[in-house]
């Protein structure tokens, strides 16, 4: 058996995982397939490869040489001592004391440059502080103040808009109420041609004064609730709705006129005419009208300051002043 066999066979764990490329898997299985009796059979370990035996191989031929060598390391010889007379002797070990001015000349330079960097540095902070002299006021004059303006108009332009949502807020509540009470008109509108239709209805059966009369206050009420959508159909800037409500308003107090002789009447249809005139071009006008002809209607008589009267957005009137009386569905009977 050669050593090369015999290193395989009797190698350690610990010395084999020295060699590189083995790791301690592949020399645990070397341990495990001993006795080998040829290298051939060293290759049939799982993980052996051919380069890897020529490493195993140049590392046991370097284990075996290692005695050899490390017993032909030569002795060194120890280094013979300086001879007595290159030894120096104390005087020249001794370093020489400049003169007094040399000294003087170290301390000089050492003041001079200190004053330089002294001199240096108060320069450097006059530099810095002149350039801030001049520097602050253009960053005041070009940033800080446009920024101090923006920062303000900005809290205006904030409060501005908090105002403006307020008083979005309180329109659409207005519009809301608005809206409600065309409703309730329109539905009141309804009922009050109903109740005309009705007696027109008893009216061609049984002609009575009395239903007659009843006739007439309904009328007067369904006009006065039309001309109170009429009046909030301009506040919504429903011109066309409102020129047409205006229109039957009109075409009710003429009637009502023709049959009752009213001279109010006649004078409430005439500041009607010049509404219907004025609609849809000239709103504001339209609704001095119509405030005229509610005052008119309401109180009887043409209002005093109907000559210089400047037209202004007059209050919606959100009810009406006559509430008629339920007619029953019967026929009527004449009072004696």
């Amino acid at each position: 058996m050669n050593t090369f066999l015999e290193f395989l066979n009797t190698a350690e764990f610990d010395t084999l995982i020295q060699v590189s490329g083995v790791n301690r898997q592949l020399a645990g299985a070397i341990i495990s397939a001993r006795p080998f009796e040829s290298e051939e059979d060293v290759l049939q370990v799982k993980g052996m490869g051919k380069a890897t035996l020529a490493r195993i191989q140049s590392f046991a031929e370097a284990e075996a040489k290692a005695p050899e060598n490390s017993a032909m390391i030569p002795v060194q010889k120890e280094a013979a001592p300086a001879p007595f007379n290159e030894i120096p002797s104390a005087q020249e070990k001794a370093p020489q004391r400049d003169s007094f001015f040399k000294r003087l000349g170290r301390a000089f330079r050492w003041f001079f440059n200190a004053l330089l960097r002294l001199i240096m540095i108060a320069l450097l902070i006059a530099a810095v502080g002149l350039l801030l002299s001049l520097a602050l006021p253009y960053i005041q004059s070009t940033f800080l103040t446009p920024l101090e303006q923006n920062t303000t108009r900005v809290a205006e332009m904030e409060t501005e808009v908090a105002q403006l949502r307020a008083q979005v807020d309180a329109l659409n509540e207005r519009m809301t109420a608005i809206e409600g009470s065309v409703e309730a008109h329109t539905a009141a509108i309804a009922q009050l041609e109903e109740m005309q239709a009705t007696l027109e209805t008893q009216m061609e059966e049984n002609n009575d004064a009395v239903l007659l009369e009843l006739k007439h206050e309904v009328m007067f009420a369904r006009a006065l609730d039309v001309l109170a959508r009429a009046r909030l159909y301009l506040a919504q800037s429903n011109f066309g709705l409102a020129k047409a409500d205006v229109q039957t308003v009109h075409d009710l107090l003429a009637e009502l006129e023709n049959e009752t002789n009213d001279k109010v009447l006649e004078q409430a249809v005439a500041r009607l005419d010049l509404a219907l005139g004025n609609l849809p071009d000239f709103p504001v006008i339209a609704s001095g009208d119509l405030e005229i002809a509610w005052q008119i209607l309401i109180s009887g008589n043409v209002p005093a300051a109907t000559a210089t009267f400047t037209p202004t957005p007059a209050p919606v009137e959100t009810e009406t002043s006559i509430t008629p009386t339920a007619i029953p569905t019967g026929e009527a009977t004449s009072t004696p």
